[in-house]
């Protein structure tokens, strides 16, 4: 099980776990966390997210074409760790979210 913190400008806003490798995500805002969604189609709200597949939202903030290649390459990932390669890249995301591995 993987999990990541997730921050939206620089404020923790929930965390993202991995409850099963390569399938079956959870997204929860932190509780008392009074900023904005991280997005539109995920409002703030005390009950989690769950996802049987990745995120669409997290998804949307990989690579893809020659920088994923470049990535998979250089990392040595897999094509299909998704949740890894967000993890990668977390902090460099275009956007006021970004990502990082929980500690």
């Amino acid at each position: 099980m993987r999990s990541a913190e997730v921050f939206f400008a620089n404020d923790l806003a929930g965390h993202l776990v991995e409850e099963a490798e390569g399938r079956g995500y959870c997204f929860q805002y932190v509780p008392g966390y009074t900023g904005p969604p991280i997005s539109l189609t995920m409002p703030v709200r005390d009950a989690p997210y769950r996802y049987d597949e990745f995120p669409p939202f997290f998804d949307g903030l990989l690579p893809e074409g020659f920088q994923l290649e470049a990535l998979l390459r250089q990392k040595k990932l897999d094509r299909n760790d998704r949740f890894g390669q967000l993890l990668i890249i977390g902090a460099d995301t275009v956007g006021a979210v970004t990502v990082r591995e929980a500690s």
